[in-house]
């Protein structure tokens, strides 16, 4: 099905709040407490997944996938590069998780990523918007031994599916784009491989960090509209963008492909508008 179509169809699912539902002849089904599975919940990993292309998680929030991500998948003394330029609440949680003996390193996502067990990407980081070339960089953490997460917050995945391009796990804060009202509080994982799913969901489960029903319905409402938002903000963000750098005010456009890269041509290439949000910066 076409994914416009898949996205807009259909009602959305009753909002059911219920915490215990009943076994049947003594035996679970698959929602019996709300902490390892909702119904509402279920239908919104089904929808990401299919878009992702992999097997989707939600969470409280995009720090608690974060949270539930790094301490369900490494151990002590494991080394984390995140990206530099990106979102700051990431560094700043990493950087508290160290107390639990991770090693954090920043790096330039633009060039090759140093050794590590974990490389965190943030392609059109936020807020400096940098873009790695994702295929080649995926490559090389992979041949260094690394674990490769693609935080796909800015982009959705209307602009950009990061498992498709090599990634082992992809995260949103859904709060943001997703849901994208200002009034949901979530996150999602989603995992190219089931047996890091399953591990994942029971990390989620034991430690409690679940979206609730409420915030995963209000997403499932939000992402109604995805693939009408993403293509019109782009679109609107290019335009200023332009008139910007156009304007004799010293206004530059930032690009956010990669440093040297010509911005249109590699839209092009890429044959989809990978614009989310453009960085304006007055020169002087």
């Amino acid at each position: 099905m076409n994914r416009d179509t898949e996205l807009a169809r259909g009602g959305l699912p009753p909002l059911d709040r219920a915490t215990i539902h009943p076994f049947v002849d003594a035996t679970p089904g698959p929602f019996f407490y709300q902490r390892m599975a909702h119904p509402v919940g279920a239908e919104a990993e089904r929808l990401i997944g299919e878009l992702e292309g992999g097997h989707a998680l939600l969470f409280a929030s995009g720090s608690g996938a974060t949270t539930a991500l790094v301490l369900a998948m490494l151990k002590p003394g494991s080394t984390v590069a995140v990206a530099g330029g990106g979102y700051y609440g990431t560094v700043g949680l990493m950087r508290e998780l160290s107390r639990w003996g991770f090693e954090i390193e920043e790096f330039d996502q633009t060039g090759e990523p140093p050794d590590a067990d974990l490389v965190w990407f943030e392609p059109c980081s936020n807020p400096m918007l940098s873009f790695p070339d994702l295929d080649v960089a995926i490559g090389q953490a992979h041949a260094s031994g690394a674990v490769v997460v693609v935080d796909n917050t800015v982009l959705s995945p209307v602009l950009l599916r990061p498992l498709e391009h090599g990634a082992d796990f992809v995260l949103h804060s859904g709060t943001k784009i997703l849901a994208g009202h200002h009034d949901a509080l979530i996150g999602v994982v989603t995992c190219a491989r089931a047996e890091d799913h399953a591990r994942l969901h029971a990390f989620r489960t034991v430690s409690g960090i679940v979206a609730a029903p409420d915030p995963a319905w209000l997403m499932l409402r939000g992402m109604k509209t995805l693939a009408l938002r993403v293509p019109r903000q782009s679109a609107t963000a290019l335009e200023l963008a332009r008139r910007l750098e156009g304007h004799g005010l010293g206004f530059r456009k930032l690009h956010l492909i990669a440093p040297g890269v010509d911005f249109d041509a590699a839209t092009e290439r890429q044959g989809r508008n990978l614009v989310k949000a453009l960085l304006i910066e007055r020169r002087g």
